[in-house]
């Protein structure tokens, strides 16, 4: 059991080392060729952050682990809402900018409603046995495609900017850090699941919950070293962007991807952690209209950090 705790833990040292290490090394080729950092920001960093969610649950399609992708999914979802989001807004007041609250945040929002929709099978199958198909896949991962081209079209608005041959890394250091980086992800996620699945056994929980709580955790903390980096230093934008661009990142690209490698029944015990994450994306658009607008306050944030441990209550 110690092993497997042991291990667990160098398997979330893996993730986290290797996202830095492919954000890193993707940063270094972005700017070799003259991207501005809106863009890096907006794309690479916003992946990267998302690569260990990826990672482990597609490790987790692949060996047939169904609760695990969707605990990882959903969990990551609401500890990136409520916990990062939550801290960071406590940390420093979060002015959104006007896209943000009247374009990415709704995206998000149609993410968690369409997630309820396709996992009950509300569009197409009147049967009780509910299941996430390819074609389900596809679907998200068709919405992915729309949300980049919307982002592209958001980055044509800015220019690219050359950095400093001087300080440019070179092309040897870059790929090194990104093949690494992707050594370190793929190890570390087969590490991750494979023994937080032990930690489930032994303790007799269910896969659900170690996902939900344990795995979720441990696969959104690239996102939350990202956010409150940004939060102190009063960068509003990455500190919302990062999670409203991780959580949309999270439906529509990695349980879309897990989908198209193996579909699989969805556990409708999941039902309520949707809803959840659902009003509390409903909350935070509302907060972006009490006060002063565009902005959330620290008792706002203040609030989805109580409702956190609430939740977990009632797991």
């Amino acid at each position: 059991m110690l092993s497997s705790y042991i291990l667990l833990i160098l398997g979330f040292a893996l993730l986290i080392s290797g996202a830095n290490g492919l954000v890193n090394g993707a940063t270094g080729l972005a700017r070799k060729y003259g991207i501005s950092d809106l863009t890096i920001g907006l794309t690479i960093v916003a992946f990267g952050t998302s690569a260990p969610e990826l990672v482990v649950s597609s490790i987790a399609s692949i060996e047939g682990h169904q609760d695990i992708i969707m605990g990882n999914v959903i969990g990551s979802n609401i500890f990136n809402l409520f916990v990062i989001l939550g801290l960071s807004g406590l940390i420093t007041p979060l002015v959104v900018q006007h896209s943000t609250v009247w374009k990415e945040i709704p995206f998000s929002f149609l993410a968690v409603v369409l997630l309820y929709f396709l996992s009950n099978d509300l569009f197409f199958s009147p049967e009780d046995t509910k299941a996430l198909t390819f074609m389900d896949g596809i679907i998200l991962l068709s919405l992915f495609g729309l949300f980049l081209l919307y982002l592209r079209k958001q980055l044509q608005k800015d220019k690219p900017e050359r950095s400093n041959p001087s300080t440019e890394a070179s092309p040897i250091k870059i790929w090194f850090s990104i093949i690494l980086g992707l050594a370190g992800l793929i190890l570390g996620g087969s590490l991750v699941v494979n023994n937080a699945i032990g930690v489930a056994r032994y303790f007799e929980v269910s896969e659900k919950i170690i996902a939900l709580t344990i795995v979720a955790a441990g696969t959104s903390l690239p996102e939350l070293a990202t956010s409150i980096v940004a939060a102190f230093k009063k960068n509003s934008d990455i500190a919302v962007g990062n999670i409203i661009g991780s959580n949309i990142f999270n439906i529509f690209l990695i349980l879309g991807t897990s989908l198209v490698i193996k579909p699989f029944n969805f556990n409708q015990s999941f039902n309520l952690d949707i809803c959840f994450l659902g009003l509390g994306t409903i909350f935070l658009f509302i907060a972006m209209f009490s006060g002063r607008k565009r902005k959330l306050d620290r008792w706002e944030a203040a609030l989805l950090l109580v409702a956190y441990p609430i939740y977990l209550m009632f797991q």
